[in-house]
């Protein structure tokens, strides 16, 4: 956990038991484990799943053609001539080129794994923030806290005390 989100649980934490004095009602869940637990993330994951497989299915086909033609280099190596050795080399320069692009584009930092990821849970995450505050408004809370994350889920806005203490903060 990063300072700032350590830092930023500490305050809602201590504001959390100075408001429940106050008569605030304060909640908390595990985002964690209702994601995990939710019936539509097993679908989704098995969607996600399928996705991967066929990548990793063309990353191994890839793969594999690249064997061969290093296989076929090296045994033919002796026995050709130089110029379909040069060939080969050039053969296994755009196979090898080929399966780097591939996993760069699947599993690079902005490839379509994440994209994918993000594509399959983030319709999960937002049902999953609707229920949420559905519920918080219809219990009558005034925060609820993830525990998973150490993030607030949902406040009433009547209760932001942010400009207050920028007013208080610049005033001295």
């Amino acid at each position: 956990m990063s300072l700032y989100k350590k830092f930023l649980f500490f305050i809602l934490l201590s504001v959390s038991f100075a408001v429940a004095a106050d008569g605030m009602r304060i909640a908390h869940v595990d985002s964690k484990l209702i994601f995990e637990g939710y019936k539509g993330t097993k679908k989704a994951q098995e969607e996600y799943d399928r996705q991967v497989a066929k990548w990793e299915q063309q990353a191994n086909l890839l793969q594999k053609e690249l064997g061969f033609v290093k296989e076929r280099l090296e045994k033919q190596s002796l026995m050709i001539s130089d110029e379909h050795k040069r060939e080969l080399e050039a053969e296994y320069a755009r196979k090898d080129t080929e399966l780097k692009k591939f996993i760069e584009k699947i599993y690079g930092r902005n490839g379509e794994l994440l994209v994918e990821n993000e594509k399959v849970s983030a319709p999960i995450i937002a049902l999953i923030k609707k229920a949420i505050t559905e519920i918080a408004l219809s219990e009558g809370y005034d925060y609820v806290l993830d525990r998973a994350t150490g993030a607030v889920l949902f406040w009433k806005n009547e209760n932001d005390l942010t400009q207050k203490v920028l007013d208080y903060l610049n005033a001295r």
